[in-house]
């Protein structure tokens, strides 16, 4: 079995074949079992979360193994960690080991921009990130592989950890820039995404004009939001799957409460690449709520295997 360390799972997971190779999962309408959630209770601080996500081809299957620890940013320690297992679907043998938090950064790039590349302006060039951490800092390549992303903002609830991620995005050429005030921050972006552990909205609707195309990708359990219901309100609703809307703070409030309505949700990943009409004009403002999916680690597990890298075989 290889064995593929965080450098190497990255490296075999480039964002252009990375997002194809999803979008052509979803298109076949490849379903995977929804994801096994466990709350683990942590003393003195958030609770952290155990997920289990298998997903099959009739040829090659993957389940990963994710720790989610919000604590650990108080320890300046990553908050998801986490394994993927690759296995031949015929013999059973286990194929590759990834890891998990590398992979699950990519594909979870990837599918925002997957969700972009249906519902972004196709001259979107100005990146707004809301959060410096793994997630984030995948986000101005995997834009960049859908829309001619030029300028990046970065925000986070720590300033310094906003300026950590644009200076290291400046020395990979990006024109990037932390910014303090998000409200402001706002009006100024074509993209808008958020990867962030917040409970409370960060983004609030008011600030939104027409045009955006805003992506949520940190809320994935029911007591999390980044955006508040105003911005529900004023975008046309996409999400990555129909599971979304039972696990994401995002919209099973607003659901409960009334705010937005079953048939504001317009359609998911399998949808879009079908062909349901996505953005269907320049002013609109669009939205997208990802929470995570095994088709997408399924979709990473087969481009890491068809991108050959040096492991350690055992």
């Amino acid at each position: 079995m290889k064995i593929l360390d965080a450098d190497a799972t990255t490296r075999s997971l480039p964002f252009d074949a990375l997002i194809n190779q999803m979008e052509a999962l979803f298109a076949s309408g490849l379903v995977a079992p929804d994801r096994y959630h466990h709350t683990m209770p942590m003393l003195g601080e958030q609770d952290a979360t155990l997920l289990l996500m298998p997903a099959w081809t009739e040829t090659l299957g993957c389940v990963k193994v994710v720790t989610a620890t919000p604590g650990n940013s108080a320890r300046k320690l990553p908050a998801i960690a986490g394994s993927v297992l690759v296995f031949d679907r015929a013999t059973g043998a286990h194929l590759v080991l990834l890891d998990g938090a590398a992979l699950t950064a990519r594909r979870t790039a990837a599918a925002s921009a997957l969700g972009a590349r249906y519902l972004a302006r196709e001259d979107a060039r100005h990146l707004l990130i809301i959060g410096a951490g793994k997630v984030a800092a995948q986000l101005a390549d995997a834009f960049r592989a859908v829309r001619p992303i030029e300028t990046l903002r970065v925000w986070d609830v720590f300033p310094a950890a906003a300026e950590r991620l644009a200076e290291a995005l400046r020395e990979e050429g990006w024109d990037a820039q932390a910014v303090s005030d998000l409200q402001a921050a706002v009006p100024q972006a074509d993209i808008i995404s958020a990867a962030t552990l917040a409970t409370d909205p960060l983004l609030l609707g008011d600030w939104l004009v027409p045009g955006q195309h805003v992506d949520l990708i940190g809320a994935f359990t029911p007591s999390m939001r980044e955006a508040d219901d105003r911005a529900l309100q004023r975008a046309r609703l996409f999400v990555d799957t129909k599971f979304a809307t039972m696990e994401a703070g995002e919209l099973k409030a607003p659901l409960e409460t009334g705010a937005i309505a079953q048939s504001d949700i317009l359609g998911d990943l399998y949808a879009l690449t079908q062909g349901t009409p996505a953005r269907t004009g320049a002013d609109e403002i669009t939205l997208f709520k990802s929470v995570g999916n095994a088709v997408m680690d399924l979709a990473a597990a087969i481009t890491a295997t068809l991108e050959p890298e040096e492991g350690t075989h055992v």
